[in-house]
């Protein structure tokens, strides 16, 4: 316990958490502090680029093995399986409806980017390393997770009928194999695995280097995205909905500790799947969730994932899950 909160309190003087801190309060403060929309798109696609290209390129000098087939299969199966927890759950402890209840279980099945490059700037910090591998899981878990959504929207709601059937289903799947942070974290994965150690040698000093300030910067921005929809959205944080976003992640970290047990992860590697099965997704579930299931509030998927869950991975989660890799892996 004292190791899970030296680890808390050391995460919660760290730059990256005391800018998305300062975002937060200066959202609820209605301070004008505003990062332009285009600057805040430049960041997220440096981030993208930097983590996948770095993936790539650590995977290059790994190689293709079956580790890392294994470790893809485990992913894919956490981010089909843990919706179905996730809704189970809401059903149990909420009022939401079967459409607001699968929307949200869609986005805790999927995964946040963010809280991964999180944690590997936490491992950095610690000196630990990870499987670079880890980078290409983090891709393959965008999309399952929206599928058992869909599959549980349209079973247990009388209302909705099939959704994947009722509408356009070429540009539901467009809109999930083609949302851009996905193609642009598999393409620089792949330009990183073709050049190797020469391209990443030839692009360090924009890569490596800036790479903290840059997310120092982002969390800024989540800091006042996320203090802005907590200030309009608290009327849908009755205590059922808060009590799920914070236990869920407990829920989906346990469920990444079983699966890197099973596929024999590193103690790195372990935190990595374990935050990605912890997190919930902002960014590719929400527009798919727009094309599929627009009776969904965003107001509530939204507000859960990125109001409650992201900062709670970011000051509590992440240490807790290190702890408990560090416990495991010996």
């Amino acid at each position: 316990m004292d190791t899970v909160l030296t680890l808390a309190a050391d995460n919660l003087l760290s730059p990256l958490i005391l800018f998305f801190a300062l975002g937060v309060l200066a959202a609820l403060a209605r301070s004008d502090l505003t990062i332009p929309e285009a600057a805040a798109k430049t960041l997220s696609l440096y981030l993208l680029f930097a983590i996948g290209f770095k993936g790539g390129v650590s995977v290059s000098g790994h190689g293709v093995d079956g580790d890392l087939v294994a470790s893809m299969l485990a992913g894919t199966v956490l981010s089909f399986s843990l919706p179905f927890v996730a809704f189970a759950m809401l059903r149990v402890t909420t009022g939401l409806s079967v459409v607001d209840a699968a929307a949200v279980a869609g986005h805790y099945g999927s995964i946040s980017i963010v809280t991964f490059v999180a944690a590997t700037s936490v491992l950095e910090s610690a000196g630990i390393a990870s499987e670079g591998y880890l980078v290409a899981v983090a891709a393959i878990m965008e999309a399952p997770a929206i599928l058992s959504a869909l599959w549980i929207a349209a079973r247990f709601s009388a209302d909705t009928g099939n959704p994947v059937d009722a509408r356009d289903r070429q540009g539901l799947l467009r809109e999930i194999l083609l949302n851009g942070s996905i193609v642009l974290l598999i393409g620089s994965f792949l330009i990183g695995y073709i050049t190797g150690e020469d391209g990443l040698v030839e692009i360090e000093s924009f890569v490596v280097s800036p790479f903290k300030g840059v997310l120092c910067l982002f969390l800024l921005d989540m800091g006042l995205v996320a203090g802005r929809g907590l200030r309009s959205s608290a009327k849908h944080l009755r205590p059922g909905l808060i009590g799920f976003g914070l236990l869920m992640p407990v829920v989906g970290a346990g469920a990444g500790l079983l699966g890197a047990s099973l596929v024999g992860l590193s103690v790195g590697g372990t935190l990595l799947l374990m935050t990605l099965s912890a997190s919930a997704s902002y960014i590719a579930v929400p527009a798919a969730m727009r094309v599929a299931l627009p009776e969904a509030n965003p107001s509530i998927y939204l507000t859960m994932s990125l109001g409650i869950t992201f900062p709670f991975n970011l000051t509590v989660g992440i240490p807790l899950y290190l702890s408990v890799a560090r416990a495991v892996g010996g």
